[in-house]
């Protein structure tokens, strides 16, 4: 599985999915940083079948629209600190893994994984 991390994530989340075998890119590494609008994350997603990984609700309206990006992963934790996102996301990675296989659009929250079909 390919991620694509919005810029509201920590670049240390896209070390530590890299770390386990995933592909992922964070925001910070595309030429115009974390600076790069929407439509082109979602773009470069489409293109590279990556996952969109953010917190950003605006991604969400694109997708339900006109489902761009092909492939959603919404982190809505609210605030907390990066570490408690990190191990959140970390200790989920395979739930998230094995709905995002079967499905498009994937939110998790700091209570439980939802699968929006």
């Amino acid at each position: 599985m390919k991620f694509l991390l919005d810029a509201q994530l920590p670049p240390r989340l896209a070390q530590e999915l890299h770390s386990r075998g995933y592909d992922t890119l964070h925001t910070i590494d595309l030429p115009l940083g974390n600076r790069t609008p929407d439509k082109d994350i979602a773009d470069i997603a489409a293109r590279d079948d990556r996952v969109v990984v953010t917190k950003d609700s605006d991604f969400v309206t694109s997708y339900l629209l006109s489902r761009h990006p092909p492939k959603l992963f919404l982190v809505s934790t609210g605030n907390v600190s990066n570490d408690v996102l990190i191990r959140l996301i970390l200790e989920n990675l395979s739930a998230v893994e094995t709905a995002l296989i079967q499905f498009d659009y994937v939110e998790l929250s700091r209570t439980a994984l939802i699968v929006h079909s």
